[in-house]
């Protein structure tokens, strides 16, 4: 019995022995949590927001909740952008539930982060000292160290949650590139960002606060969550926008116009892959070329060999100083240049939105980038984004939708919102035309700016073509451009590259007659009768063409084009190896794609689901200009060189992509063995 008692006793020694250090442990993590949350907690705001949007042609306003920390003894409140913007009333709530209202100092979307500014004076004692945190060093992070979100998910005030880091270096890609993440507001972020990836759980409402460290130390700005991950800002990129937003109200950074690509798969060990040059941008204009490797960049180093370097070599670029000349060396095939690049500013993405209530539409100024982006010939006019059902914009004939560009109001240019103001006021009340771009199109209209009263409710043959098109002279589009009485056709686009082109026809001419038989469309059910008269007459005949220009009648002959050839009629090719079926380029793609005329390649019409195409994310509708530097001009040569291709076995091959309006690569590494044994099968 004596016995028996001995070894239970030995038993729970060794047991009590064997918790004790798991004990010490959780006890040290306990108080360093207690000490993280003592610091952090009396910093933390609960920030909610009332914003303004504009949907269907008018302004509304929405709530919104998210999180922050005060990061100064002024109140300078650190947040996210995506919380912050469009915000017309911010109410910031501190753990004591005390209530300050404040004001955005300054956004930067493409970090997704916003300074505030507490209104400290409007406290009930203002000389109160406020509580504030410290933005740690996120550099010294590493993965498995604990953190701790702070914030207020789901609107529960100031909640916390334990996690460890998961990754330091987190990138979000899509097709081998970096993503940029649109949280909603039109705006790109994630530019700049390498995220810090961690298992504490944040829900809607953590938006905007702060990662902790267990020395309580803000470490990162928690911004996004999915999966059971959150990601957050990191904070060492955090003190870079807040030093730039609290100097100029904003985050200045240089431009010179390129996108760049890791060189990994290139098997490069230095430089850094340009993917594109934006079109008259200062890369463009001093000569840097898509394929150039960047070697240095104002005589620092660019090596980026993986997707991860590729944020941090941008936020580089960007710390150069508008108006500076630096000088790029490159290696342009086995040459090495060096090529001097003047830096500009890099502009906002997205301009300023407003409403014109009394016409029940919404706008939007153009900036350089939208203007890029959306491949507009130039910044000119104001981006309908909204009009509202039965108001004057609407009910126009024809109708105005979002998505338009507006010109002219009556004989006023329209460059902006103030200046679209301005026009609407000078001919308030009165029936006036506007001047409308619809993709190519230029189009003319006749608004009533005093809203009547409201009704009561009630693959084939070649054919003659010439290379225009236009709209119905009804009596409203008469009326809009003082030609009361007149019928048919007004040219709203001339094709380049074509006979009507060649002739001098331009947009906004208003064919009158052929051969002497008068036009008589009137009706927006004519819209089809020209092209109907043409198609019935003869390829390479000629036809006298009368139309009014500038109150002048004019007359031309013009020989009549075969019709171009559609996408059915054009040469295919399905590539079996990587599973991707591509086309001959036609005639409407090159103007759908604002194309030159001699451009090469083939269009990518299909890529199969799990291929090695779709793999390497080759997206649908991009133009392949090349093959591992293999030029494509068409069809033709495409099955030449992936002939030769198969043959070779690269371990990679590069494909030089060109969509809308940049160029890109994308790098597919197919198993060739694996490749054999299917076709076997």
């Amino acid at each position: 019995m004596k016995q028996a008692t001995v070894i239970l006793a030995c038993i729970a020694l060794l047991a009590a022995c064997a918790s004790a250090p798991a004990q010490t442990e959780k006890d040290r993590l306990r108080k360093e949590m207690e000490s993280a949350k003592n610091k952090i907690y009396p910093a933390l705001v609960n920030i909610n927001v009332v914003g303004e949007t504009f949907r269907g042609g008018r302004t509304v306003r929405v709530m919104g909740a998210g999180s922050g920390t005060i990061i100064s003894a002024e109140g300078h409140v650190l947040t996210n952008y995506h919380v912050a913007r469009d915000a017309t009333r911010i109410v910031c709530t501190l753990l004591s539930g005390e209530q300050i209202a404040a004001d955005v100092v300054g956004n930067d979307p493409p970090t997704d982060l916003s300074v505030l500014k507490l209104r400290l004076e409007e406290r009930i004692d203002p000389a109160e000292a406020l509580p504030f945190a410290g933005l740690g060093d996120s550099d010294r992070l590493k993965v498995g160290d604990h953190v701790i979100a702070v914030g207020n998910p789901l609107s529960l005030s100031s909640s916390m949650t334990l996690g460890i880091v998961s990754n330091t270096r987190r990138v979000f890609t899509q097709g081998g590139r970096i993503q940029e993440l649109d949280f909603g507001s039109g705006n790109k972020t994630g530019m700049f960002t390498v995220w810090i990836q961690h298992d504490a759980l944040i829900l809607p409402g953590n938006s905007g606060g702060p990662l902790v460290n267990l020395r309580g130390e803000i470490v990162g700005v928690n911004t996004r969550a999915g999966s059971g991950y959150g990601f957050a800002s990191p904070s060492n990129l955090a003190k870079q926008v807040v030093k730039q937003i609290l100097d100029h109200g904003e985050v200045r950074r240089g431009w010179i116009g390129i996108s760049l690509l890791p060189v990994a798969k290139l098997g490069l060990k230095e430089g850094v892959l340009i993917a594109s040059v934006a079109p008259d941008s200062p890369a463009a204009r001093a000569g840097l070329e898509p394929d150039d490797i960047l070697l240095s960049l104002d005589g620092k180093v660019t090596t980026c060999r993986f997707l991860e370097e590729i944020p941090p070599q941008y936020g580089k670029i960007a710390a150069l100083a508008a108006g500076r000349t630096v000088d790029a060396v490159v290696l342009r095939g086995k040459d090495r240049k060096t090529i001097p690049v003047a830096v500009a500013p890099m502009a906002r993405f997205i301009g300023d939105q407003a409403e014109m209530q009394n016409l029940g539409i919404t706008l939007r100024n153009i900036t350089a980038p939208m203007a890029l982006a959306l491949q507009y010939p130039d910044m000119k006019g104001v981006l309908l984004t909204g009009v509202r059902p039965g108001q004057v914009f609407e009910e126009a004939k024809p109708k105005l939708r979002p998505g338009d560009v507006i010109l002219q109001v009556g004989d006023a240019e329209v460059t902006d919102i103030d200046t679209f103001r301005k026009a609407v006021e000078a001919v308030k009340g009165k029936e006036t035309s506007v001047v409308y771009r619809r993709d190519r199109e230029i189009v003319v209209t006749l608004v009533k700016l005093k809203k009547d009263k409201p009704k009561k409710p009630g693959g084939e043959l070649a054919r003659a073509w010439i290379g225009i098109k236009t709209q119905v002279m009804t009596p409203k589009v008469a009326r809009a451009l003082n030609m009361e009485g007149a019928r048919g056709f007004r040219i709203t686009e001339v094709y380049p590259w074509t006979k009507a082109h060649e002739k001098g026809l331009r947009a906004g001419d208003v064919l009158t007659a052929v051969d002497d038989e008068k036009l008589m469309a009137s009706r927006p059910q004519d819209a089809k009768d020209f092209k109907n008269l043409i198609e019935d007459l003869s390829i390479g005949e000629e036809v006298e063409l009368t139309f009014i220009r500038g109150g002048k009648e004019m007359k031309v002959e013009i020989e009549l084009e075969e019709s171009p050839a559609s996408a059915l009629d054009a040469k295919t090719e399905k590539n079996e190896e990587f599973e991707f079926k591509v086309r001959d380029l036609t005639f409407m793609d090159r103007i759908r794609n604002k194309l030159s005329k001699d451009q090469k390649g083939v269009l990518v019409t299909e890529v199969t689901h799990g291929g090695w195409a779709n793999i390497a994310g080759l997206p649908r509708k991009s133009i392949i200009v090349s093959l591992n530097g293999n030029e494509i001009t068409n069809v033709k040569s495409f099955k030449k060189v992936m002939k030769s291709i198969v043959k070779a076995r690269p371990k990679v091959v590069k494909v030089f992509l060109l969509r809308g309006y940049r160029t890109t690569f994308v790098f597919i590494e197919p198993d060739w063995t694996r490749t054999d044994n299917d076709k076997k099968e």
